[in-house]
């Protein structure tokens, strides 16, 4: 099964967003919007920049 973006209202009536793995597992979240369109902007940003995003360890 794939992965999927959940769009839901927080607590305090913001948009947030989380992405499930196919087994169901929160794998990422995203910050609070205030509009449910600028929440699926974050979505589409995730969705653009993550494919060819490097990994940088922050060992200390």
């Amino acid at each position: 099964m794939a992965g999927k973006f959940e769009v839901y209202t927080d607590n305090g009536g913001r948009f947030r967003f989380r992405l499930k793995a196919g087994n169901g597992e929160i794998i990422a979240t995203g910050e609070a919007y205030e509009t449910k369109a600028a929440c699926l902007k974050g979505i589409e940003s995730v969705r653009t920049n993550a494919a060819d995003a490097r990994v940088d360890t922050l060992d200390s």
